[in-house]
């Protein structure tokens, strides 16, 4: 298996002086620059004192200058720690501090609302969107800043390219990413992914979905999520294809504007826009009377969902080979109409642990209803009598799987089984070809229809801990997060209206700790409380 970093090194010679990152409707850098940038951010990481295994932490925005920032961290041997924007300060003051991060780069706004004394490893803050600093323990950083200005090129010619890009790639087992799958400030799990993890995912995608000269692609996914930082970023990068940063989640309107003027030739997605497509378009539209009636008309059909297919591919911006959904399940109904129009759709499987992929098929291969078949390098079983109709929890082992979880030796042990295998936590089935089903999740997770993850323990310990508060639970209700609650003694003795105005206040309070995908909308009081396992913990599913 070849190295990820020397894919991308190979790439970047062989296009130097093409687009490689792109903020959509701003500044484009070449192969040539996004190496320039690189030398700078390594001259000034050693100038700080940093060396290689050291954590860098990067938390803000999809940009350009995200991009830079982490093939510069991962490049120069250290360890990078995505952190999503989406976290308030104090969580992302929680994770550079168990991190152990050295360096953040961030945004200014927030960085004033987080502690330095908090974080004591941290030497230097640096401003994401100008790389200036913003921080540095002994002053020494803005000069540093300003020496490397003067010491790199604005940019090296082609000339100079194979020094410009000598950077030490190190070894595949070389821990390079730690990827918090929650922002909690209790107990985090940092996901501890190699080398060697990243380049079996990246190693597959070139080889499945190799990259095209002149092929763009629309990066919209958050970068602090293995998915968007994987399949939008690494993988198009290495292989010389040209990346668009939307910088945060686009309206309907621009993402639309945005296919139009990007043309991407991949489309990485979550089911929630396939299906606000669908339902709002295409499904009305196939509904109505007459298209009915001939759409029962053998030959006819093949006819209207040829023309919707060729309308659909034009709103994808007309040069997509294949969407790819992931992370959530799409809808039956949507499904079935996206097999029909022969829309060149796949859903894959994965999760952080895996960095990210497990699960994957080509569009043409895909079966209705899965999520693809074992990747490359990576076996699945599942944990059951009859693997093929009894459903038991799914399993991974490979070159996919991480190392563990950073600083917690509880979790990366209840993670794997005696011989190696990943718990995944999700409940499914395999066929006789293959391809793997998911029937349910034996986590507590709550997975969001945009793919987001939310972790109710987190929610519910805030919420616990407010007064009058003694048990909670978190639900999703109709796409929305509900919090069912049972009062200590006092609040049982409050009178209703009172008991119902005190929830709200903490409901208020509890929203302004979260983020915008982990919001409560409501509160509901449950008087005879909850009910119990023999261990007293709460029967999670008789609340669903």
């Amino acid at each position: 298996m070849k190295h990820f970093l020397e894919i991308l090194r190979e790439a970047t010679r062989n296009k130097w002086e093409k687009g490689a990152l792109s903020d959509y409707r701003g500044k484009t850098y070449t192969f040539a620059e996004l190496a320039t940038e690189i030398s700078r951010l390594h001259y000034q990481f050693e100038q700080l004192g940093i060396r290689p295994g050291d954590k860098i932490a990067l938390a803000s925005k999809n940009s350009s200058h995200w991009a830079i920032a982490f093939m510069a961290t991962i490049s120069y041997r250290a360890v990078a720690v995505p952190i999503l924007n989406d976290f308030t300060p104090e969580a992302t003051e929680a994770l550079v501090a168990h991190s152990e991060s050295v360096l953040l780069l961030t945004e200014p706004k927030t960085w004033a609302e987080m502690h330095v004394e908090n974080m004591p490893l941290l030497r230097a803050v640096a401003d994401m969107d100008s790389f200036e600093p913003l921080y540095s323990v002994d002053g020494s950083f803005e000069e540093i800043h300003k020496a490397s200005l003067r010491e790199i090129p604005a940019v090296y010619p082609a000339s100079e390219r194979e020094r410009a890009t000598s950077y030490t790639v190190g070894e595949l087992d070389d821990l390079i990413i730690i990827n918090y799958t929650s922002g909690t400030t209790s107990s985090p799990k940092g996901v501890m992914l190699t080398a060697r993890n990243i380049s079996a995912n990246i190693e597959f995608a070139l080889n499945t979905i190799p990259v095209e000269e002149g092929d763009n692609i629309m990066s919209m996914l958050p970068l602090a999520h293995m998915y968007g930082l994987a399949f939008e970023f690494i993988y198009p990068l290495c292989g010389g294809g040209h990346v668009f940063f939307l910088g945060k989640t686009p309206t309907p309107t621009l993402l639309m504007q945005a296919l139009a003027d990007i043309k991407p030739y991949l489309l990485i997605t979550v089911p929630l826009v396939l299906e606000k497509i669908f339902k709002n378009k295409v499904i009305p539209t196939l509904n109505k009377p007459l298209l009915r009636v001939l759409r029962a008309i053998p030959g006819i059909n093949r006819l209207i969902y040829n023309k919707v297919r060729k309308q659909l591919l034009a709103t994808f911006g007309g040069n997509i080979r294949e969407i790819i959904a992931g992370g959530a399940a799409i809808s039956l109904p949507v499904e079935k109409i996206m097999k029909h129009v022969r829309l060149p759709y796949t859903v894959g499987y994965g999760m952080t642990e895996c960095g990210p992929l497990i699960g994957y098929s080509r569009w043409d291969s895909f079966r209705l209803g899965s999520c693809g078949r074992a990747v490359d390098k990576v076996e699945v079983r599942i944990d059951s009598t009859d693997p093929h109709k009894v459903v038991g929890e799914i399993q991974v082992r490979g070159a996919n799987v991480m190392q563990g979880y950073y600083k917690n030796e509880e979790a990366t042990a209840a993670a794997f089984t005696k011989d190696g295998f990943l718990r995944t936590g999700d409940l499914g089935i395999i066929d006789r070809h293959g391809n793997i089903f998911i029937k349910g999740r034996s986590k507590c997770m709550i997975l969001t229809a945009n793919g987001q993850n939310i972790y109710p323990e987190e929610i519910e310990s805030r919420l616990n801990s407010m007064e009058y508060i003694a048990e909670s639970l978190i639900v999703e209700r109709n796409k929305h997060l509900v919090a069912l609650v049972a009062l200590t003694p006092d609040g049982a003795d409050l009178q209703a209206e009172e008991a119902k105005r005190i929830v709200e206040e903490h409901r208020v309070e509890l929203n302004q700790h979260m983020p915008a995908y982990s919001q409560v909308v409501s509160v509901e009081i449950l008087t005879e409380g909850f009910e119990h396992t023999p261990k007293q913990s709460i029967k999670r599913f008789l609340y669903k």
